[in-house]
Parts: structure tokens; sequence; C-alpha cells
């Protein structure tokens, strides 16, 4: 957004105005100085992070709630370890972390319940950096992966033998039209940030991958059928390239956390996956970051960081 700016008044500038006739005094007349509209400088190392699950990091120790430091809603199950407050003690920044899991676009511009106020209120005109993760709760994670889960890696899911069946009846693609419809959210979302911290630095974060890019999967960890890995691995990628899309449309950048991530996915061994499966060791949250994938989504942001000129 253009920042107006007022004309400036020296201080101490002086107009002249002669009374009619000869020999009259001149008197000086000292001009009021206008007060400024132009928007205050961002302050260096002010971080926001606003995101779904995917970015507060449900289950990882420590889980933060309104008696810890910071304090935080105990609903948006946020961790102090999560890539947020993983960068910003390693880059020295002051955060301020907003992310709360279950969270949509919506909740961005709106309270998402009782203590858990709209994100965009941590937003401020001298904010420096703000990271955003989210768009998979508006197309419905969750939802379908429940309806994709299959009873053996053959078949049948929930919702009939093919998952890619179910969403392409009547040869229309339902997730990709859902898809396009999150890409104009997350746009819209960027711009109110963009409103609201016209100075700051914005990262859109990808998500990492959960299936690996090929092969047949890891049922029953990852539980979905054969047959439907390829149509859930475009699911995914569509999402990504639609974030992708919003941050290039909005003059902010995209940070890829798939490609990192395609060895690190939760069919990888315990010690190197970054995303956990359904089913999950103590401290991790099912289909979710752990605290080895935080640690390395943390440090592909401080790279990107880098190699805009934000760090």
């Amino acid at each position: 957004m253009a920042v107006v700016m007022a004309a400036l008044v020296a201080a101490g500038t002086a107009v002249f105005a002669a009374a009619p006739g000869a020999g009259s005094t001149v008197r000086p007349i000292r001009a009021t100085p206008r007060p400024s509209t132009k928007a205050p400088a961002v302050i260096a190392g002010s971080y926001v992070a606003l995101g779904d699950s995917y970015t507060s990091g449900p289950a990882i120790p420590t889980q933060l709630g309104p008696d810890t430091t910071p304090p935080a809603p105990a609903d948006c199950l946020r961790s102090s370890e999560n890539y947020p407050s993983l960068t910003a003690r390693a880059l020295g920044l002051q955060l301020v972390d907003v992310s709360c899991g279950g969270a949509t676009t919506d909740d961005v511009d709106r309270a998402q319940g009782a203590g858990i106020p709209a994100q965009r209120s941590a937003l401020r005109r001298t904010t420096a950096l703000v990271t955003i993760g989210i768009g998979g709760n508006d197309l419905g994670f969750s939802t379908l992966a429940t309806n994709c889960a299959s009873y053996t890696p053959w078949g049948p899911t929930r919702v009939g033998w093919s998952c890619q069946a179910h969403y392409t009846t009547g040869g229309v693609d339902q997730l990709s039209t859902a898809v396009a419809r999150v890409g104009v959210k997350v746009a819209g979302v960027l711009a109110q940030v963009r409103e609201r911290s016209p100075g700051a630095k914005v990262f859109v974060i990808g998500y990492p991958d959960i299936l690996p890019p090929t092969g047949s999967g890891c049922w029953p960890s990852l539980p979905f059928r054969v047959g439907d890995l390829n149509f859930l691995r475009g699911v995914e990628a569509r999402l990504n390239a639609a974030l992708a899309s919003a941050a290039a449309g909005a003059g902010d950048h995209y940070v890829d956390m798939a490609t990192p991530s395609e060895t690190h996915s939760a069919c990888a061994a315990p010690a190197t996956r970054w995303v956990e499966g359904v089913l999950h060791p103590a401290q991790s949250y099912p289909l979710h970051p752990d605290a080895t994938g935080m640690a390395a989504m943390a440090a592909v942001l401080e790279s990107a960081m880098e190699s805009t000129g934000t760090r």
C-alpha cells in the first residue's frame, strides 16, 4: 500500500508578510509543523508468525499454555520448539507467535474461539517480518485423510473402493476446485498482512511432503491404498503451487518445504523423517511435523531469509 507523504515544514522556517503601505515593518510568522502521515519505521527483528498446526507444532514439547512463558491458548497446541520459535532464537528475533491448530484462512480475520483472537491482531505497522503457513484446513486435510484411509493396501477406503473416484465423481475433480479457492483466500490474507504491516517482509511457508514422491507408500503407517497415492500426491502438490502463486502475486516470498522433505516423508526412518504417520511415537502428532521436522523447517526458512537479504 502506497504511503502518502505530508508536506514537510522545517522547524524554524519563517514566512514573511508585509503590511500595506511603504515602510511597513516586516514581521516573521512561524509556521506550525503539520503532523506527518508517514508510516512508522519497522522495528528491526520484530517477527509475527501466523499459521495452522503445521506451524504451531502439536504434541511437540514443550507445549505452551496460559501459565507458560510465553503464554498461549491451550487449544492452539503451540510448541516452544516449532519452526518460528527455533528461527527466532537462532536469529535473535522478537517473536509474536499466534499460530493455532485447526486455523483456517478465516481465522486470520476472526476469533478462532474463546481466548483465541484473530491472528491479524498481532500485526503492527512496525512489524519487520511475517511468516504464514496456512491453507491445509481450508482444503480439509483431516477429512481427506479420514475419507481416504484404506483397510488394506489395496482397498477399500472409507468412502468406497477408490478415494480418487470419490473425489472425481461426475468427471469433476472436487479437490482441484477446492485448491483454487484456497489460493484465492490466501491471496486475500496476504493483502491484509500488507495493509497492516506495509514494511514487513512476508514469507509464505509451503507444506512438507507427507507421502514419499514415488513408490508404494508405507501402509499402515500411511493407510492409503497404492492406487490412490499419486492422486494424493497431486493434491498436496497443487496446494503448494497455489500457495506459491498467491505469494508471487502479492510480491511476497514462497518457502518450498516439499522439495527438501522428499526423502523425509512419513515413510522415512524414525530418525530422519520430518512428518509422522498415523502410527506415531510419543510427543508427536499424526500426519504432522515432528521435532526433527520443525528443526529442519526452521533451517530451510533461515536459508530462505538469508537468500533474500532478510537476515
